[in-house]
């Protein structure tokens, strides 16, 4: 969730571009020095770097198949997640991944290919529900065992596509929406997750799993979720491509919730183009999410076809100077960025105007308060009347009978401030809904692109990985994820530069159902940048 519900914006004393151009050469040397230390004990694997396009031209040709892709990879996670670094980004594999990939492999070859996706393993997030051998528990051990009777529309859609459920990723438990001094990765099911480039360091959340086994090649691509920040900051600080997709365009059905307004599903993977084949496969209407109504007519079965390497030329690029300043090194990564995509045929416009997090003066964390509460309800009561937990004063009540276990470093300040809200008939909720959207969409995001002609908005999606501090939680530098997160508007983030060996991304944003657009300079950007680099599960940072 929401990283930007524990920090605020901060303004910056503005560097020349002199200093920044010298931070920025000073942060990419640092970076291959740091390339080329001693990795922990990682062995070569023979799909690093793979992508879409690679592993369906391997099982074309039979040089791989759907069941030696999957076994590479649970192998891979074996020796990396249990063993070597403990990366600790996968609560659980699917004991049934082969079989399925198996099962594909013969009809592969019975009936062709179902699509982009046939064969290929992906994992999800363990807050998004499987109706298979997998449980889902949000990192909770709450829900241990919890295994429901549905697939959610997600996992359906991939299951149709053809690919193969790899196994549940790990998270911030209750998606980062338990404590207001929580440690980004950590759940009492899965540890505490770390960030692959260096490991004493924090891999963002609380989509932290899928942002750092993608990342660090322990499966093709993983699904995330987002109610603000928690897919572009895992995939920024783990140096991926995230899309967080407008709310409606992918269906939250059964997917242990936190906001009803925000929340939303999104593909995290190494490149753009994989992330776009991901996304075709997740739109769709679904009954059972009345906000997936809204994307009757705007989603698109394809959104690879908007894929343009020239997609920079004269696009207009509004800069959100006022999610810059937290960190030099990372506005020196932006102007690199800037000045690639101004080469690239982009006008920028400098010094756009957007919303920062104290500007909604506590509305968004208060809508955010009183959905909790009433979303986690109505999804336990998905899970019938044997749910092990069916109120969110269930979960507080177990979290407290099992202190030890659940609470060791942080506690659940948040669910305390959720299970005191009221229904959401209440004035107090109706008008900070009305507030927070009003100051993102129509005084915010909307305002700023129609003012300006805007095609897309950008700023840093956040800063370098932090170290992980059990003691002190998170410690966020800053970030851009708010403004599209309360509107319910697309985001796309993109490997952008690297600060002391870190990866930082750069984020594109912009008007609801925009993902066309968004895709298609995301793209071109990175084409013009190529900012990607895998990691090497360094123990530190040899600075």
């Amino acid at each position: 969730m929401a990283h930007e519900t524990k920090k605020n914006d901060q303004e910056s004393t503005r560097l020349d571009r002199r200093e920044l151009l010298t931070l920025a050469a000073a942060s990419g040397a640092m970076a291959l020095a740091a390339g080329r230390s001693k990795a922990a004990g990682v062995s070569d694997f023979e799909l690093d770097e793979v992508t879409l396009a690679e592993l369906q031209d391997g099982m074309e040709s039979g040089r791989l198949t759907a069941k030696s892709v999957t076994e590479q990879y649970l192998r891979r996670i074996d020796e990396i997640d249990h063993r070597g670094p403990e990366l600790r980004s996968v609560i659980e594999t699917n004991p049934d991944a082969v079989a399925i990939a198996e099962a594909l492999d013969k009809e592969r070859q019975a009936k062709g290919p179902r699509g982009p996706l046939h064969g290929v393993p992906i994992l999800l997030k363990d807050n998004i529900a499987t109706a298979d051998r997998t449980t889902t528990t949000a990192g909770s051990l709450a829900l241990e065992g919890s295994i429901p009777d549905q697939d959610s529309f997600v996992a359906q859609r991939l299951r149709e596509a053809g690919a193969v459920l790899l196994g549940k990723a790990n998270l911030s438990e209750w998606a980062n929406f338990r404590s207001t001094r929580s440690s980004s990765g950590w759940s009492a099911r899965g540890g505490q997750c770390k960030n692959p480039y260096a490991l004493d360091r924090n891999p963002c959340g609380s989509s932290s799993g899928s942002g750092a086994a993608t990342s660090g090649n322990l499966t093709f691509a993983a699904i995330g979720t987002e109610t603000n920040g928690s897919i572009v900051c895992p995939s920024s600080a783990n140096g991926i491509v995230g899309i967080k997709p407008t709310v409606g365009l992918v269906s939250r059905s059964r997917i242990i919730p936190i906001s009803h307004t925000q929340d939303t599903a999104g593909p995290m993977a190494r490149t753009v183009r994989d992330a776009a084949a991901i996304l075709s496969a997740l739109t769709g209407v679904d009954a059972a999410d009345d906000a997936t109504a809204a994307s009757q007519g705007k989603l698109h079965a394809d959104y690879t076809k908007f894929l343009d390497p020239g997609g920079l030329k004269k696009a207009r690029i509004g800069v959100s100077r006022g999610h810059f300043g937290f960190h030099p090194m990372v506005d020196a990564a932006m102007e690199e960025a800037l000045a690639a995509m101004k080469s690239a045929g982009a006008e920028i416009i400098d010094e756009i105007t957007l919303p920062t997090y104290a500007d909604f003066e506590g509305s968004s964390r208060d809508v955010l308060l009183y959905e909790f509460k009433a979303d986690l309800a109505a999804y336990f009561a998905t899970l019938g009347p044997d749910a092990p937990v069916k109120t969110l004063a269930d979960v507080i009540a177990f979290n407290t009978a099992n202190q030890e276990r659940e609470m060791p470093y942080f506690g659940q300040e948040r669910m305390l401030q959720s299970e005191e809200m009221g229904p959401l008939t209440e004035e107090g909720y109706i008008n900070a809904l009305a507030k927070a959207r009003r100051v993102a969409r129509e005084e915010g995001i909307d305002k700023a692109m129609n003012e300006n002609r805007l095609d897309a908005i950008v700023a840093p999606t956040g800063g370098p990985a932090w170290m992980t501090d059990w003691v002190n939680g998170d410690h966020f530098g800053g970030g851009s994820s708010t403004p599209a997160a309360v509107a319910g508007y697309p985001n796309i983030t993109v490997p952008a530069g690297w600060v002391f060996g870190l990866p930082v991304g750069m984020s594109f944003f912009g008007r609801a159902w925009s993902e066309p657009t968004l895709i298609k300079i995301a793209y071109a950007f990175e084409q013009a940048t190529q900012q990607r680099r895998k990691p090497r599960f360094l123990p530190t940072l040899d600075i």
